[in-house]
């Protein structure tokens, strides 16, 4: 039919435009706060391009629905501007003759959402934890690159080596500062090397080197020389390891999962899939305008209920989190109290 197939081909025009600027929006800030992590020593340089592809794909759903709110707000606004939704009104057409085109063009997307929000969220956050977590584990040690001093991440220790092996295990010269109780301690080493430890964790290995030791408090002083030298570290990470966040665990594992933190991200992850249902059909409600302009208050309306709509389904995480309200209640509530609502506004409008 004349009337979907023009429909579709303005939302894909629309949709396709928004989208692409989304992404390079959000792209571009998710490379800024990325550097910004390896430049702080949160994750290795190598892992940038990785880390930003695992968080691009957690962020996909909400870039997604947003895409498709803006579209369907903008290209339905447009044809009230250009006097077009006046001739497919007297052609005996109502407002919501337009929800069932919308829906058949957005249900690949919705889909998408769906399947992004409950499977590939979790993949993608428990890909970036292993990822943190297997740096951080590699110990303050293995992270100082030569010639550089490094602070640890505590801030309580710095390091500095002079040149280290190719297999990034093994440091010469080795210098290491650490501040901590009243005490200093400043540990100097011909070279040093990381072996696996006990249990998972690792130690690392100092040869032929000094240790001085400082009580700030009482000033005392002891220099000790040792042949051999170890300590154990990795530990941290490794319970980092084991111990996954509700938002890496896959949502099987949350339907299983009693605890309240589990069932507030199974809410989110529900909540963000009604969400893009929902707001299709505000988006139709919404969208007006006339010939004369004055359309802007419109899109900005819609964006404005989009940012409150997400820190509503943010809100409700949190409560079903701290045991506030119930998952069912909050899912009930928020999403179908908004379902109703955009019903009643499309209601309104086709009077």
């Amino acid at each position: 039919m004349l009337f979907d197939s023009t429909l579709r081909k303005e939302l894909s025009r629309s949709f396709g435009g928004t989208l692409v600027v989304i992404l390079t929006i959000v792209l571009t800030m998710m490379l800024i706060r990325v550097l910004g992590m390896a430049a702080g020593g949160e994750v290795s340089p190598q892992d940038v391009v990785l880390l930003l592809g695992y968080t691009a794909l957690g962020h996909l759903p909400t870039m997604l629905s947003l895409s498709l709110f803006i579209a369907v707000v903008s290209t339905l606004t447009r044809l009230y501007r250009d006097s077009e939704m006046a001739v497919w009104f007297s052609s005996g057409l109502s407002l919501g003759r337009f929800v069932q085109p919308v829906l058949r063009f957005s249900a690949p997307v919705l889909v998408a959402v769906a399947a992004l929000m409950l499977v590939v969220w979790p993949w993608a956050n428990r890909n970036t934890v292993d990822l943190r977590a297997r740096y951080e584990q590699r110990s303050d040690l293995s992270r100082v690159a030569p010639g550089q001093f490094q602070s640890s991440g505590d801030g309580k220790r710095v390091f500095f080596l002079d040149k280290q092996t190719g297999d990034s295990a093994t440091g010469h010269h080795i210098f290491i500062l650490d501040q901590r109780e009243g005490r200093e301690s400043v540990t100097t080493a011909q070279a040093g090397r990381i072996e696996p430890g006990g249990e998972g964790g690792r130690r690392l290995v100092l040869n032929n080197g000094a240790r001085t030791d400082l009580d700030i408090t009482g000033g005392t002083r002891t220099i000790s020389r040792f042949d051999q030298y170890e300590v154990r570290i990795g530990e941290k990470a490794m319970a980092q390891l084991q111990e996954r966040p509700p938002k890496a665990l896959d949502t099987l594992d949350l339907l299983r999962a009693p605890s309240l933190r589990a069932q507030g991200e199974l809410v989110w992850r529900a909540g963000m899939v009604l969400a893009a249902f929902n707001l299709l059909l505000w988006g139709i409600g919404l969208a007006s305008g006339g010939p004369r302009g004055g359309n802007n208050w419109v899109l900005l309306v819609a964006l404005l209920g989009f940012v409150v709509y997400f820190n509503l389904i943010n809100l409700s995480q949190a409560w079903v989190g701290t045991g506030k309200s119930g998952a069912a209640t909050a899912l009930a509530g928020l999403h179908g109290g908004l379902l109703l609502g955009a019903l009643g506004l499309l209601r309104w409008r086709m009077r």
